[in-house]
């Protein structure tokens, strides 16, 4: 991969001038290095997430049935989704951005730690802190990253967040092939410690790097009020108590399950969203227009739901297919099952170019609706790829396809990633109401959040324990259908959007 341009134009504080051996700035290369390892962690870990939660007990894992494992896999998204709005709130009003990617940082490494131990016992709480972590540093380190430019240094902004979306694919694609092999064909609990070293790495990166920051992101951009402070703590504590009790009676009755609490996370991915819109549609600040925006916004969201819920299925439905379904087998190897999450990232990193070049070549003639209709038609052809490699597996004397179909899925899968997600966040953004762009940049996740949930269900709801070919047309034809509506509502949806 050739070399990036240097992102320009940093903030004047001390220290944040100088240098490293790439030529970026010091606090560049600090972020940057810090982002590698943390999805290195996040990546290599969702690689083997279900693979170790289908494992009979026998052999180490959980002996999770496959649409139980989805359900954990979906939901435990929804949470990483979910934890980026309060965590958001946190670095914004309360600790600072610099000190948020800090703690969370911690967080997610004490989670990887406990997902290590053999056993169950701190699995389970492991999931809870590595959600908890990612949801306080990945927005808080967006917003570090942004403050050290100027505010009218847009350029330079979009090249740092470009390099850094690189960044993430390159951790995504060595992430799986190396903590897929050791947690595949050596022990599942060595596999996540080889994500803890990860974090770890990424935390002496930071912590080393922090003094190149001057004072950007030490403090909060719009510290909470004393009174606002402890409402948020009287609310917090309220449902922590509320939790406790609830929990607690259901430990004491010998009833509880890690069921209950995967369903109250299905529960929050549904009403968060809807409580959001609904606060935001009755504030009196919003005029007329951005009013309008806003409730044409809501098709925009849920499309973003649907979206997710496919696409996320790629580290579940597609990792148990590529176990149970595909020939692994070459020149007396076997590939570990792991090792095609790497397909989707290094398929980003080939058609990214394209889809930028396309969009340039477009202009405005392709507005938002159309963006989102082509990655929703891609992703339901990656699902009937499935469908017909399904009804192959099914067909065949040894239930095994070649792992071709797999390749071709993930492909479209990442084509219709690139067409989507970057498009997604430009344009919730550009539609937000001069004063509420973090709220719709929350609203943004929650869509990731709610299409965990969904996706994470679809399995379970089909009443089969593995995809068949019936499931992967089902959920092909629904995303088809929601693509094309997208296309042909283009105009009406575009002048309401105003992108």
């Amino acid at each position: 991969m050739t070399a990036p341009a240097k992102p320009p134009a940093l903030q004047p504080a001390e220290g944040t001038g100088r240098r490293g051996p790439l030529g970026w700035p010091r606090w560049f290369t600090t972020l940057f290095g810090t982002d590698i390892w943390e999805r290195f962690s996040f990546y290599g870990m969702t690689a083997i997430l279900v693979l170790y939660a289908t494992e009979d007990t026998a052999d180490g894992g959980l002996g999770l049935s496959n649409d139980d494992a989805t359900l954990l896999f979906g939901l435990y998204m929804a949470s990483v989704f979910l934890c980026s709005v309060p965590g958001g709130w946190l670095g914004d009003r309360l600790f600072g951005s610099s000190r948020a990617v800090l703690y969370g940082g911690v967080l997610i490494g004490m989670g990887h730690v406990s997902m290590a131990v053999p056993g169950r016992f701190l699995f389970y709480p492991g999931l809870l802190l590595i959600a908890a972590g990612t949801g306080l540093l990945k927005p808080n380190m967006a917003n570090l990253l942004s403050a050290f430019y100027a505010p009218r240094d847009r350029a330079g902004r979009d090249a740092g967040f470009a390099i850094f979306y690189m960044s993430v694919q390159v951790s995504a694609l060595a992430a799986p092939v190396i903590v897929g092999a050791v947690g595949e064909t050596v022990d599942w609990h060595l596999g996540f410690g080889l994500a803890a070293v990860g974090m770890a790495l990424g935390l002496v990166q930071y912590t080393r790097g922090m003094r190149h920051f001057g004072g950007t992101g030490s403090a909060p951009d719009r510290a909470a009020t004393p009174a606002q402070r402890a409402r948020v703590l009287r609310r917090s504590g309220a449902a922590a108590v509320v939790l406790a009790l609830v929990y607690g009676t259901d430990a004491a009755l010998g009833t509880f399950e890690i069921v209950h609490v995967m369903g109250l996370i299905g529960v929050l991915t549904v009403v968060v969203p809807a409580v959001f819109f609904w606060r935001l549609l009755r504030d009196p600040v919003l005029t007329d227009a951005e009013r309008v925006r806003v409730r044409t916004y809501i098709w925009l969201f849920l499309a973003s739901a649907l979206f997710w819920a496919m696409f996320l299925q790629g580290g579940s439905v597609f990792s148990l297919f590529a176990k149970e379904s595909t020939d692994r087998a070459v020149l007396g190897f076997t590939v570990p099952t792991s090792w095609f999450q790497s397909a989707t990232p290094l398929f980003v990193l080939a058609t990214a170019p394209l889809f930028a070049a396309l969009w340039r070549r477009a202009g405005d003639r392709v507005n938002t609706a159309v963006k989102f209709g082509i990655g929703m038609i891609s992703t339901a052809l990656a699902f009937m790829v499935m469908s017909a490699a399904a009804w192959q597996a099914s067909a065949s004397d040894t239930g095994l396809v070649s792992p071709w179909w797999l390749v071709a899925a993930f492909l479209l899968l990442a084509a219709g990633e690139v067409a989507f997600a970057p498009v997604g966040m430009s344009a919730t953004t550009a539609i937000a109401p001069a004063t509420f762009v973090s709220q719709m940049v929350g609203l943004f996740w929650l869509a990731g959040a709610l299409g965990g949930g969904l996706g994470g269900n679809a399995l379970k709801a089909s009443g089969s324990s593995s995809p068949s070919p019936a499931y992967f047309l089902t959920l092909a034809l629904i995303t088809l259908t929601t693509g094309t509506t997208l296309i042909l509502s283009r105009r009406p949806l575009g002048h309401r959007l105003g992108v």
